[in-house]
């Protein structure tokens, strides 16, 4: 079984490095973008078959190493 973590800055975070890529957008001529943030995408390969169970130790990963739960929140999608 396959999981995907995203892992992103919560809301009124600063995000200097999507600040960043926004400006360079803009002086690139992509004027059409109003916001960039930044994050992080953990794809783990699991030995699991049980996907109620693996969500709940996902969750427990990602709280505990996978993110930062301070300034970041997370979301898990199970692919089969």
């Amino acid at each position: 079984m396959k999981a995907i973590v995203n892992v992103y800055l919560k809301e009124g975070v600063l995000d200097p490095q999507g600040k960043a890529v926004h400006h360079a957008l803009g002086s690139i001529g992509f004027d059409n973008v109003s916001d960039v943030r930044i994050g992080k995408q953990i794809i783990l390969e699991l030995n699991s078959t049980d996907k109620e169970k693996a969500k709940e130790e996902l969750d427990e990963m990602s709280q505990t190493l996978l993110a930062n739960t301070v300034i970041e929140d997370y979301d898990i999608e199970i692919v089969e």
